[in-house]
């Protein structure tokens, strides 16, 4: 098949997986880390990813988005099209829409469990930064939001239970999806983590795993390290949505 006709199929299968959802669990509050400096979290699912903090973290006004979520111990932000989102992506149209730049939305997804638990340790990546750096992140995550008199603009409930959609103020299109976002908060959290050209998970993701070995990240560091304190089979308990 000829390239100008693959790379638009492509674009089509990236931008629909930002609809991914993550497994819904809970976990004992034991696992819960309470560690000095802040950590920022990466998600990979398939062709999306998402960004996330501990809730312990959080700083208003962002902190705010926890009140919808009192028991979430982390919270995770996700970039995509808004029009694709909240009609379930149900046709070829609606898909192809989505080529075209259009309203985004931010899925806010809280975790009682740590995100490892809910993707599987190979799907995680933590770096442990300066409260700084975390604030900076938060600061662009609310950038993203759009407010009313102060208040994250709420459009509804998410696709599953501990989750909701907010409106944002950023456009989506085919070379600004949930993977470029994702990258940006890196960024403006002073990681080396480039956005440019990221359109897909693969991308950033190539990026982030780099920083386990690079030395020269800004204060704060990136110790990258995965968890394995429970079994995978303890964390696929319950009736939760798939990856």
């Amino acid at each position: 098949m000829h390239y100008r006709l693959i790379a638009p199929l492509l674009l089509l299968v990236a931008l629909g997986a930002c609809s991914t959802t993550p497994r819904q669990i809970r976990a004992p509050q034991s696992v819960v880390e309470q560690g000095p400096g802040a950590v920022i979290f990466v998600v990979k699912r398939s062709w999306h990813t998402d960004i996330g903090l501990r809730t312990t973290d959080l700083h208003p006004p962002l902190a705010s988005l926890q009140q919808a979520l009192p028991q979430a111990r982390y919270l995770l932000f996700g970039f995509g099209d808004r029009h694709y989102l909240l009609t379930h992506g149900a046709s070829s149209g609606r898909l192809l829409g989505a080529l075209w730049p259009g309203d985004g939305l931010v899925l806010v997804t809280g975790l009682e469990a740590t995100p490892e638990q809910a993707f599987g340790p190979e799907e995680v990546v933590r770096i442990n930064v300066t409260a700084a750096q975390a604030q900076d992140l938060e600061a662009f995550v609310w950038g993203t939001l759009a407010t009313d008199n102060g208040t994250a603009a709420l459009l509804g409930p998410g696709p599953y239970e501990g989750s909701f959609y907010y409106s944002s103020k950023v456009r989506y299109s085919a070379l600004h999806t949930c993977n470029t976002w994702t990258a940006e908060g890196l960024h403006a959290a002073e990681l080396p983590v480039r956005s440019s050209g990221v359109a897909f998970s693969g991308q950033l993701w190539r990026q982030v795993k780099r920083l386990t070995n690079n030395k020269d990240v800004p204060a704060g560091g990136a110790d990258v390290r995965h968890q394995h304190s429970i079994r995978d089979g303890d964390v696929r308990l319950g009736n939760a949505p798939s990856r």
